[in-house]
């Protein structure tokens, strides 16, 4: 039967972490976050607020885009 995704296969070590699973550390500047490391290897993050999850996202027209 063929891996689905999230699927580890029976791969008793987990699936491997891609570079946005990974733990980053940012560079605050004040209260001030370049966009550009948010979105070093994505054109998306999640953003945890509580309960709740927001999608930020940057448009193939370089803008930014917040939806829950």
């Amino acid at each position: 039967m063929p891996a689905t995704p999230g699927d580890n296969g029976g791969d008793t070590a987990g699936p491997a972490q891609s570079p946005s699973a990974a733990t980053r550390t940012l560079t605050m500047r004040g209260s001030r976050i370049d966009s550009r490391e948010l979105f070093a290897h994505e054109r998306e993050i999640i953003i945890a607020h509580g309960e709740d999850s927001y999608r930020l996202r940057l448009t193939s027209q370089n803008k930014l885009i917040l939806t829950k």
